[in-house]
């Protein structure tokens, strides 16, 4: 008597666990065809998901040629985007080391610096400048040490609309030289009866160029007195 296979459901659910039927084998390819890229579909998953459509699509009711078309105009438009996206994210990443690179320049070199250090030797005293749009009748320079004490006020006289140099004689109020080191200017001017303090900006030497805890790529200069700042705010670039 001949035996004929069991071909019934009952008889491939008996298989053993480590066996898989040709149809668990397809599915199992399909699925890894899916998965293969991780930031979204791929070219190679979208066709796998096409075709299969295609096999699987009721042939009474198909998919009318538009839809796919569609489809297929549809996927070729994001995968445009992803690559111009692609494209735009290595030229920043470009850029972004173009300007460390040209920032690298100002080490050693001094900067104009917002509220900045004035430095003290043996043998200079930093300037400042401050900008008087209308003028000043007259100027009340403040010289404050590391510790926030005052230690010398001077008074500069009348000046014209535009950029005043502000000089400290790096003397003390008591007459003696002031000790080398980091002090702060600030300026009380006077315009026609009024009194307002605008920022002073004094030159400071560059001592390194970073980009660190910044999210959009900012450039940060350190100077001495170890002060930071964005290199947006730098107006003026000396020796």
């Amino acid at each position: 008597m001949a035996i004929t296979p069991n071909t019934t459901t009952s008889g491939l659910s008996s298989l053993p666990s480590n066996i898989m039927t040709a149809a668990q084998y397809k599915a199992q390819q399909d699925a890894a065809a899916l998965k293969s890229s991780s930031s979204g579909m791929g070219q190679a998953a979208f066709l796998t998901l096409f075709t299969t459509q295609l096999k699987n699509q009721d042939p009474l009711e198909p998919v009318k040629n538009e839809a796919f078309v569609a489809q297929l105009a549809q996927f070729s438009q994001l995968e445009a985007t992803t690559a111009m996206k692609t494209s735009m994210e290595s030229m920043v990443s470009s850029m972004s080391s173009d300007r460390m690179l040209g920032a690298s320049s100002l080490i050693g070199r001094t900067v104009s610096v917002p509220d900045g250090p004035v430095t003290v030797t043996d043998t200079t005293v930093s300037q400042g400048v401050v900008n008087l749009p209308t003028g000043a009748d007259g100027i009340q320079l403040q010289v404050y040490d590391a510790q926030g004490i005052l230690v010398r006020t001077q008074i500069i006289g009348a000046q014209a609309a535009g950029n005043a140099t502000l000089s400290w004689d790096g003397m003390t109020d008591g007459g003696s030289p002031a000790p080398n080191g980091t002090y702060r200017y600030v300026a009380n001017v006077n315009s026609s009866g009024k009194i307002t303090n605008p920022t002073v900006n004094t030159l400071a030497r560059v001592n390194s160029v970073s980009s660190a805890g910044t999210s959009d790529g900012t450039l940060l200069l350190e100077v001495d007195g170890g002060k930071t700042i964005s290199l947006a705010d730098v107006k003026r670039v000396g020796f």
